[in-house]
């Protein structure tokens, strides 16, 4: 069972932010910060009383809480109104900057479903049709500022991933031929990975994102090669791995310890979804109005799986 994951538009939160460059919170503060907070607002505007979720007998998901919203094969959380959403001005007013997350211990095998739903989540919130600029980040890479080595490891699984990483730039070049995806970058990629990686590619990326942390010296072998091969270098400050399986059991848990009631508070109870919860992917995507530099729309989707049943409350 799919459990679909949103924050809404942050920026509703409060007036539109000019765009400012790094230091700010971390984006996986951000986005637990968000979702809890788009979770309490929905409940809020809950008068129903049904807590949780519950089952038919015929296995399917059935009635849920009014704040969420059945889907397809999942659950919305909370419910989604697509049709309220998009955004003020004509679409090329914008520019649109998706970053996708694909999570660890997630097998690259589910990557092309995950990178089609994460997009069509965005492209239907938003209303348009297409996106300026997606950035993948895969699971298992980290920059060292100090060491241009992007390799996490040397074991014998590096082959296997860095094979995996070309099979999914495949699906993002589908989607740029489509029209959906204008330009498409990477995160973390130092000098040699990209060296390896641009020769297997049709449609190189135009963006390499890394995450500096303490330092703020790029090494001057990536600033020579993504010059040579005409590749912007941008920052970024997000977590490497920002949706873990615990903060998503307690985003999602028990309201007395803090959760939003949707999954059981034990092996045994009928409060809730039975089964062990496992994140997929996050997607963020912002929406800057190009002639004032003014962040209009802004938030997060994160998909989780679930067991496929609930025990019915009594």
């Amino acid at each position: 069972m799919k459990l679909i994951l949103s924050t809404s538009n942050i920026m509703n939160s409060g007036p539109p932010s000019v765009i400012r460059h790094p230091m700010m919170q971390k984006s996986n503060i951000e986005l637990i910060t968000s979702l809890r907070s788009n979770f309490v607002a929905s409940q809020t505007l809950d008068n129903t009383g049904v807590d949780g979720a519950n089952c038919a007998a015929n296995g399917q998901h059935g009635n849920v809480a009014s704040w969420t919203e059945n889907c397809e094969d999942g659950l919305y959380i909370p419910a989604v109104d697509f049709s309220q959403h998009g955004l003020a001005e004509e679409r090329d007013q914008y520019d649109i900057t998706v970053k996708l997350f694909y999570l660890p211990g997630i097998p690259a095998s589910r990557r092309c479903a995950h990178t089609r739903e994460a997009i069509d989540l965005v492209l239907r919130e938003l209303h348009v049709k297409s996106i300026d600029l997606l950035i993948v980040s895969f699971p298992g890479i980290l920059f060292d500022a100090d060491d241009d080595s992007d390799e996490e490891g040397s074991d014998a699984s590096g082959e296997d991933d860095f094979d995996s990483m070309v099979q999914t730039w495949r699906v993002l070049e589908s989607l740029h031929e489509q029209g959906v995806i204008a330009q498409m970058g990477v995160a973390e990629f130092g000098s040699e990975r990209l060296a390896r990686f641009l020769p297997h590619t049709q449609v190189k990326p135009t963006v390499d994102q890394i995450n500096l942390k303490d330092c703020c010296v790029v090494p001057k072998s990536l600033i020579l090669y993504a010059k040579q091969e005409k590749i912007q270098l941008l920052t970024h400050n997000d977590c490497n791995d920002i949706l873990p399986v615990g903060m998503t059991r307690e985003l999602l848990g028990p309201k007395d310890q803090g959760g939003a009631g949707i999954l059981a508070s034990a092996p045994d109870a009928n409060d809730g979804i039975q089964g062990d919860v496992e994140p997929q992917w996050v997607v963020k995507y912002t929406a800057v109005v190009k002639d004032r530099g003014v962040v209009e729309n802004k938030g997060y989707f994160a998909l989780a799986d679930v067991g496929t049943c609930v025990q019915s409350r009594s």
